[in-house]
């Protein structure tokens, strides 16, 4: 459509604007009975158009966005994304920053849609978010999962690890059921007291009706060196257009690119579908810090070759003799960047991978310094630690705020703590932190949820449906 026909077509638009063929509608209550009629996505076509005139709010013909001039289009569309992810006032901003919106018709019916769909929100109930998570994602199940019997390995593939086939049936279930994602940090409304000192509460989240909120997150994201030759990626990269994919090593040795773990396969899940994340909110990643991170090996134990190392870090280096800390580090770097510019997060997962509730405060100590010194410089700073093994600093309330690891943890400057937790959902609010348990969405859980032993489950999805084909029974955990 040349200019001049999309000129006249806008045109008539208008003129038609002043003919008697619209509902103009003086009362909010009725307004947004018939909001949320027409709100299901932005305005799709037949549902009519909206103009705000005066006090009142018109509904017209349906949008057509062949009518917005080429030079507005990008932010037109960017506007809409952002409104499909429940950002209805940065969409609205974006509009208003428009030359002459103020006089366009099209623009006008865009920023009243905005205003209605946001309207119709309510408040989530943060006590009742629930928090997934997932290990390093299994990309072939026989390689995983092969001689259970005798390979110790395998039994744990198999009971702690999502397969990718899994993990993508599990996002599109919640996702058609409602759920949408949102940040750890979402959660929180902080501020400063009247004597300096910080106070946490829950946050107002505004969803659509029908809507649940959930947060994800993702443990040890090192890929560890027990991880080679099992089927899983073995690292993360940034592809030609700077966006985060993984490379995976095949049988053969043959090394491919591709979307094979949580944060790509989230990532392009999000893209095509934005109103699956809450203003692009993505995961949190937990990472150790004892074999690096993300695939990388970042960490200064490696260049003890002579010294206490362990013989897989010694095999390695055997195998990479053009082994470079600084390259393993920057290459980490660049992606630990882009994935928070992608609306990830990062946690502590402890350097060691230790045991919370049974380690001494030296030991504590320690291995909280090798976090700061080996991994915080390359994913910043961060308040959130999920503690390993599922365990935890003292049972469910406050924490006890006499206990010298808790305290100890807070001077390092975490205030935000998650465990392992069987329940639907378990958040606590202290003064100045929050706690938050997470349901383990891997090969145990969801085999005895197939099988009929377990229900924990059944208001995510229906695990029977989930469950990869070429996943044999899981053991019992300790077997």
């Amino acid at each position: 459509m040349n200019k001049q026909k999309k000129r006249r077509k806008r045109e008539k638009k208008v003129q038609t604007a002043k003919k008697p063929v619209f509902v103009i509608i003086a009362g909010t209550a009725v307004a947004l009975g018939l909001a949320c009629l027409l709100i299901k996505g932005i305005l799709p076509e037949g549902r009519g158009d909206v103009v705000e005139t005066g006090t009142n709010l018109v509904f017209g013909d349906s949008y057509d966005m062949e009518t917005v001039p080429e030079e507005h289009r990008e932010a037109v569309e960017q506007a809409d994304r952002l409104a499909k992810a429940y950002d209805y006032d940065s969409a609205i901003a974006l509009i208003q920053g428009i030359d002459g919106f103020e006089n366009d018709l099209e623009l006008q019916i865009k920023i009243n849609t905005y205003k209605l769909m946001k309207a119709t929100c309510v408040p989530v109930n943060i006590n009742e978010v629930t928090h997934v998570f997932y290990h390093t994602l299994v990309v072939e199940p026989k390689r995983a999962f092969a001689n259970q019997d005798k390979d110790f390995q395998a039994v744990g593939n198999n009971q702690w690890m999502t397969t990718m086939d899994e993990f993508k049936k599990i996002t599109q279930e919640m996702y058609d059921r409602g759920y949408v994602l949102v940040g750890l940090h979402d959660l929180i409304d902080s501020s400063v007291d009247e004597n300096g000192d910080m106070v946490y509460q829950p946050a107002t989240i505004m969803l659509p009706p029908g809507k649940k909120a959930y947060v994800l997150s993702q443990d040890d994201l090192s890929y560890y060196h027990s991880y080679d030759n099992y089927g899983y990626a073995a690292k993360l990269i940034l592809d030609e257009k700077g966006k985060v994919t993984c490379e995976y090593i095949k049988e053969d040795g043959t090394i491919v690119t591709g979307a094979y773990d949580v944060v790509p396969i989230l990532d392009e899940f999000i893209e095509e579908h934005p109103d699956a994340s809450y203003r692009g909110a993505k995961g949190t990643i937990a990472l150790t810090g004892y074999n690096g991170i993300l695939g990388y090996r970042t960490d200064n134990s490696y260049l003890d070759i002579n010294g206490d190392i362990s013989h897989a870090k010694k095999d390695w280096l055997k195998e990479h003799p053009d082994f470079d800390m600084r390259k393993e580090r920057t290459e980490a770097k660049k992606v630990a960047d882009a994935m928070k510019e992608g609306g990830w997060e990062f946690a502590s997962h402890t350097w060691g991978h230790i045991r919370i509730g049974d380690v001494n405060l030296a030991r504590l100590m320690s291995d909280t310094q090798k976090w700061h010194e080996n991994v915080e410089p390359l994913v910043g700073k961060t308040d959130t630690i999920i503690f390993a093994h599922g365990q935890d600093l003292g049972n469910w309330g406050n924490y006890n705020e006499n206990d010298v690891k808790f305290r100890y943890l807070k001077e390092q400057g975490f205030h935000v703590f998650c465990n392992v937790d069987g329940g639907q959902y378990r958040t606590w609010f202290g003064k100045d932190y929050l706690r938050q348990g997470r349901r383990n969405l891997d090969g145990y859980r969801l085999y005895y949820n197939a099988v009929g032993k377990q229900d924990n489950v059944s208001d995510l999805f229906d695990a029977a449906e989930i469950i990869d084909a070429l996943r044999p029974p899981v053991p019992p955990l300790g077997k």
